[in-house]
Parts: C-alpha cells; structure tokens; sequence
C-alpha cells in the first residue's frame, strides 16, 4: 500500500533535496522560466506557489521565511514582482509545459513558468 507518500525523494536525502528545491525555486524566481525534467517541476509547482503566497503578505516574518527558503535575491524579486504581479490572484500562479524527452536518458522533460 501506497500510504503516507506525499512528496518525491529523487534519490536524495533530506538535506540534498531541500537543497535542489532551493536552488530551483532560486532559478525560477530570478529567470522566470526553467527547463527541467517533469518530477522535478511537479515538486517544485507547490513550493513555490507557497513562497509566491508568503510573499503577499509583506510582514518582516514573511520577508525573513522567503530569505531563508531560497535567497536574498530570490526573496527580494518574489516579494518586490512576482507577488505584487499576481496580488488579486489566489492560486495557480505556475504552469508546466511538457517536452520531448532527454536524449541521453529518456527523462521526461517540462518548463515550468510563470502564468
């Protein structure tokens, strides 16, 4: 029985795959749009729309959560843009566009951006 699997482990430990969720928020918060496989962008949609929510708020507490989850420069930008872009919107603020797969491994690869 499947119970309790909420999120994927990509291999990793705990650390590691905060660590990549970090780096990939980072990215996508400062480029606006990242290519990366479709596992990785469906983990990645809710953490991020999270932090876009945290962002809306504008209280000290939210600015120091955004700052410790992915940056100082991250944080500034979803705070400052990204927020401020989507502040009547309540949800669905990213969208996943599936590719063709990675040639050398066959990993199905997606863009995930901001609608």
């Amino acid at each position: 029985m499947a119970f309790h699997r909420a999120h994927r482990k990509f291999g990793r430990k705990t650390n590691q795959r905060r660590a990549l969720m970090k780096s990939l928020a980072h990215s996508l918060a400062l480029k606006g749009k990242i290519k990366t496989t479709e596992a990785k962008a469906k983990e990645l949609r809710p953490f991020m729309e999270k932090l876009v929510t945290l962002g809306k708020k504008e209280t000290p507490a939210s600015k120091r959560l955004l700052t410790s989850r992915v940056g100082v420069q991250a944080a500034k930008k979803i705070a400052a843009d990204i927020s401020q872009t989507y502040k009547s919107r309540s949800g669905g603020y990213l969208r996943i566009t599936k590719m063709v797969r990675r040639k050398s491994d066959g990993a199905q690869m997606a863009v995930i951006e901001f609608v």
